[in-house]
C-alpha cells in the first residue's frame, strides 16, 4: 500500500505537447513534466508522449503516492476504434476543416444552438469517418482514447468533450436528433460529469508506469475548460478572460445560455454551468502593426488613466462572431494618430470595449451579472492594460496564479477522489 499524502496527476494533451502536473491535495504543484507531439501526429504519438511524461513525473520517487489521474484533450479531436482501442481510422485533429459536406447534414438535423455545429466539431468528423470503418466499436475523442490506454475501457467520455458530439447536457443524454444522423447508439460512448471516478489504472499499464494498482482514473475534460478550472474560478458571475492572439470570454452560470447565432454555449461543471464565446479580436491584431519589441518597449509608457477617446473595433479582418455576428464587419481603426503610443493604447481600449460588450452579450442571454475578471493569457500579464479593462468592465481583474490545463486536470483528478 503507498504510503504519504496523496497526489494527484494532470495531463493534458494540447496541439504541440503533453504537459503533466502533479499537485498535492493542497493544490500545491509539486512537479511538471512536457514531451513534444510531431506536427502530424496519430494516436500512438499521444499515447507514447503521455507515458514519457508520466515516467518523468514518477521518476522523483513519488509514483506510489498518486492516488488519481485525469486527461484533458483537445476539443474536437476525435477518431474511431475497436472494442480493444485499436484506431479504426485517423484521428482528425480539432482543427480539421475537411468535414464541410457532413457539417451541412448536421445543419438539418441539430437545434440552432448546439454545439455540434460546424466542420470542426466532433460530429460532422465522425459522419466522415463512419463510412470508413466498419469494424468501429467505439467513437473516441483525444482525452477518451488515452484514458481508455490506461484503463482498458474505451467506452467511457465526460460532458465537456462529448459537447461537439451533439450530447446534451440539460437532459444528460444523447438527443434523438442524432440517432437519425445515421450515427449507431452502440458506437456513442457512456458520458460521465468531469471529476467522476470511473475506473483503476490497468494493472499492466501501473506495472509498466510504476504506478500502485489502486490508482483510479477520473473522467477529464477539454484543454480549454481544464484551463478554465485552473484558474479558480468557480462562482456565478465569475468571468475569466483569455488575452491570448484572440479574445476568450468565459463566464461562470447557475444556469445554461446558448446561442446559435453568436456561438454561445454552455459546459456543464457540477452544479455550474460554463458559458463563453470567442471573438477575432485579440493579441493578433497589435501584431500587424507592431512587433513583440515595439509592444514591449511602449507597454511601461502606456497612460491608462488618460483615455485616447479614440474608438476602435480592433479586427485582423473581416468579419466578427462575437459579441457581434456581422461576417461583413470591418474593422474600426482609423483614424490613426502620428504618435505609435496613442494608436497602440487605443487598440487595447478598443479590445477591452469589445470585452465589456461580451461579456454584457451573455447576461443579455441570460447569464449572471460579471462580478470579477481573472485574465489568462499573454496580455495577463500587461498591468497598464489590466488598469482599462478594470475601469471599463467596472469590475476587479486580476491575474490567474495558475493557467496550465495539465494543472486544470490534477484538480480534477483531486477532486474525483474526496
Amino acid at each position: 500500500m503507498p504510503t504519504g499524502p496523496g497526489l494527484y496527476l494532470g495531463i493534458d494533451l494540447g496541439t504541440s505537447g503533453v504537459r503533466g502536473s502533479l499537485i498535492d491535495r493542497d493544490g500545491s504543484e509539486l512537479a511538471a513534466a512536457r514531451a513534444d507531439l510531431p506536427a502530424a501526429q496519430q494516436p500512438a504519438h499521444w499515447q507514447q508522449a503521455v507515458f514519457d511524461v508520466i515516467r518523468q513525473l514518477t521518476a522523483r520517487g513519488d509514483a506510489a503516492r498518486i492516488r488519481a489521474i485525469a486527461i484533458d484533450g483537445t476539443s474536437g479531436t476525435v477518431l474511431l476504434c475497436d472494442r480493444n482501442g485499436r484506431p479504426c481510422t485517423p484521428a482528425l485533429m480539432y482543427f480539421d476543416q475537411s468535414c464541410a459536406a457532413e457539417a451541412g447534414i448536421v445543419a438539418t438535423r441539430a437545434p440552432a444552438d448546439s454545439a455540434a455545429h460546424g466542420a470542426s466539431a466532433s460530429l460532422a468528423k465522425v459522419l466522415h469517418l463512419l463510412p470508413r470503418a466498419p469494424a468501429a466499436a467505439h467513437i473516441c475523442h483525444q482525452a477518451d482514447w488515452i484514458a481508455g490506454t490506461l484503463c482498458g475501457r474505451f467506452d467511457i467520455s465526460d460532458e465537456n468533450n462529448a459537447l461537439k458530439l451533439g450530447y446534451d447536457p440539460v437532459t444528460r443524454r444523447w438527443p434523438a436528433w442524432l440517432h437519425e444522423l445515421g450515427v449507431p447508439r452502440q458506437l456513442l460512448p457512456r458520458v460521465y460529469p468531469p471529476g467522476t471516478t470511473l475506473a483503476n489504472v490497468s494493472e499492466t499499464v501501473a506495472d509498466q508506469l510504476g504506478i500502485a494498482r489502486d490508482c483510479r482514473l477520473v473522467a477529464g475534460t477539454t484543454d480549454s475548460i481544464a484551463a478554465f478550472i485552473a484558474t479558480g474560478a468557480n462562482e456565478p458571475g465569475d468571468g475569466v478572460t483569455s488575452l491570448g492572439s484572440t479574445l476568450v470570454l468565459k463566464l461562470v452560470c447557475d444556469r445554461p445560455v446558448f446561442s446559435g447565432e453568436l456561438g454561445v454555449y454552455s459546459h456543464r461543471l457540477g452544479d455550474i454551468w460554463l458559458a463563453g464565446g470567442a471573438s477575432s479580436s485579440g493579441g493578433g491584431v497589435l501584431r500587424l502593426y507592431f512587433s513583440q519589441h515595439q509592444l514591449d518597449a511602449m507597454t511601461p509608457a502606456l497612460d491608462p488613466g488618460r483615455p485616447t477617446g479614440l474608438d476602435y473595433y480592433p479586427l485582423p479582418g473581416t468579419g466578427e462572431r462575437f459579441p457581434r455576428n456581422d461576417p461583413r464587419l470591418e474593422p474600426v481603426l482609423e483614424p490613426r494618430p502620428d504618435d505609435d503610443l496613442i494608436f497602440f493604447q487605443a487598440m487595447l481600449e478598443g479590445i477591452a470595449r469589445i470585452e465589456k460588450q461580451g461579456y454584457d452579450a451573455l447576461t443579455g442571454l441570460g447569464a449572471p451579472r460579471l462580478n470579477r475578471v481573472i485574465s489568462a493569457g499573454g496580455g495577463s500579464t500587461n498591468p497598464a492594460w489590466s488598469r482599462i479593462r478594470e475601469r471599463l468592465l467596472g469590475v476587479p481583474v486580476s491575474t490567474a496564479k495558475h493557467t496550465e490545463a495539465s494543472y486544470g486536470a490534477a484538480l480534477l483528478a483531486a477532486a474525483g477522489t474526496v
